[in-house]
């Protein structure tokens, strides 16, 4: 039987003017073989908000600082399960939209385990992730931009 670890997360959907989505290119430690695609966010620290979550993330993984008030409420939220590292996590995640004119990724703010499981960024358009055969989380994702970028 898996036991999963509860855990509470937030992330970003960090589209620029051009309407392109940032992801990190990542793998689990355990399985160095399986790499995918993912965006901006992380684990809620104990009795954070989502939305200071979702600020703090950003600004550690992005260089990108913002007010957690600018976040608005949340486009979407999952509750999936996965496993890192050799454990098994079941997560609650929130998803907010963010837009920004352009960025430049600045990563210096990434803890050890993401500097050791993260080799790459890269701004995707809504028609290369709904055509890459890369892996890449939320598995909707495609689905999930194109109604968080309708609802403007």
């Amino acid at each position: 039987m898996t036991v999963f670890t509860p855990r509470r997360a937030a992330r970003v959907l960090l589209v620029d003017a051009e309407r392109r989505l940032l992801l990190f290119h990542g793998w689990d430690p355990a399985r160095p073989e399986r790499r995918y695609w993912f965006t901006p966010g992380g684990g809620l620290d104990p009795g954070e908000t989502p939305a200071l979550g979702a600020a703090r993330e950003l600004a550690e993984e992005t260089g990108l600082r913002m007010p957690p008030e600018e976040f608005g409420e949340p486009v979407w939220q999952e509750v999936t399960e996965f496993s890192f590292d050799g454990r098994w996590y079941r997560q609650d995640q929130q998803f907010f939209l963010v837009r920004v004119e352009s960025w430049e990724v600045d990563t210096r703010g990434f803890d050890p385990a993401e500097r050791d499981t993260i080799d790459a960024h890269r701004w995707w358009t809504p028609g290369e992730l709904a055509r890459t055969t890369e892996r890449f989380y939320p598995t909707d994702l495609p689905e999930v931009l194109r109604r968080a970028l309708g609802s403007e």
